[in-house]
């Protein structure tokens, strides 16, 4: 018996997005080679040696009985810290979007991929989130432009490309890149992207969003504050929405300068649980509010305050009244 299978085409438009994609989604023989040789070198570091026992058990235990199903966050490994289990398969968009869900995110330099669940999870609770002074004088000076959802591909693009002065390290391979991208088109994956004044793009990143929590990937910036700009609008616009959190799996200077704290993994597993049973925004997001009202929050407040609006308001009239006379 034979079968028959009809391939649908692809418009124009779809068909310029996709060969669009595999131009900017790629690695090179030598790119691929120099990724695989930094990740040798960075798990020999003696630092890192006495994390080797614990991927060598999970690895020969799951090559003895393979394990399918999603991994427990809570049981994952103290060495190396929040190893939790293997991606097994190809990753798909479901398994991608329940593990997100259950606390998990996948991350490997090299294959084979890998789930995580650390310890401590760097996490932004909205009321404390942090502006500071000369953020937000930066802010109102409009010189940026903030966009959501506009390029993708070039934000997934510049957040795997290199950056100066480090070693090209990536866990931002094209199997990821192309998996980010299919969760964009389904609506759960969102890039904020930063525009000078000559309509260059100067920073951006990107996460991924399950029910009401929402997970910060990564994130580039070719001009100085530019990146901790997008964030500020992105965290504005994820408070107002009734977003609970925004995950940003592991401490760095960035987060820790915003207002991000440490959360104990079971605190933050019931914080996820919480949010992912509710509603999430799905679908293309917009930029609501104006960097000007963005700039002037503080901590505690709530995006939606009457009164910071208003200050905001207020302040814009004065200027246009001083620049008129």
């Amino acid at each position: 018996m034979a079968y028959h299978a009809d391939h649908m085409a692809l418009s124009p438009a779809q068909g310029a997005a996709a060969s669009r994609r595999n131009a900017l989604f790629r690695e090179r023989p030598i790119d691929i080679a120099e990724r695989w040789t930094l990740a040798a070198a960075r798990a020999l570091k003696p630092s890192r040696l006495g994390a080797l026992p614990g991927f060598a058990k999970v690895y020969f235990e799951e090559w003895l009985s393979p394990n399918y199903a999603l991994p427990d966050p809570e049981r994952a490994f103290d060495n190396p810290p929040g190893l939790a289990g293997l991606v097994h398969g190809d990753l798909t968009l479901p398994t991608l979007m329940s593990a997100y869900s259950r606390g998990l995110y996948p991350l490997a330099h090299v294959a084979p991929l890998k789930w995580w669940s650390p310890p401590q999870r760097s996490a932004l609770l909205f009321a404390d989130m942090h502006v500071s002074k000369n953020l937000g004088k930066t802010m109102r000076q409009n010189r940026y432009t903030v966009t959501f959802d506009r390029d993708i591909e070039r934000v997934i693009a510049a957040c795997a490309g290199r950056r100066k002065g480090r070693w090209h390290l990536t866990w931002i391979t094209p199997q990821m890149m192309h998996l980010y991208a299919q969760a964009y088109d389904a609506g759960h994956v969102h890039s904020y992207e930063v525009w000078n004044e000559r309509g260059e793009l100067a920073g951006g990143g990107y996460g991924i969003g399950y029910g009401m929590g929402f997970t910060s990937e990564s994130q580039f910036t070719n001009e100085s504050n530019a990146a901790r700009i997008g964030m500020t609008v992105l965290n504005w616009h994820l408070a107002k929405w009734g977003y609970r959190f925004n995950d940003g799996k592991l401490m760095g200077p960035l987060w820790q300068a915003m207002g991000f704290h440490d959360m104990p993994r079971a605190a933050f597993l019931t914080r996820v649980a919480e949010a992912s049973r509710a509603p999430g925004k799905v679908g293309r997001w917009q930029v609501e509010d104006d960097i000007d009202t963005i700039s002037r929050w503080r901590r505690g407040e709530r995006p939606t305050s009457p009164l910071l609006v208003e200050h905001a308001v207020q302040d814009r009239s004065m200027r246009d009244q001083r620049a008129d006379a």
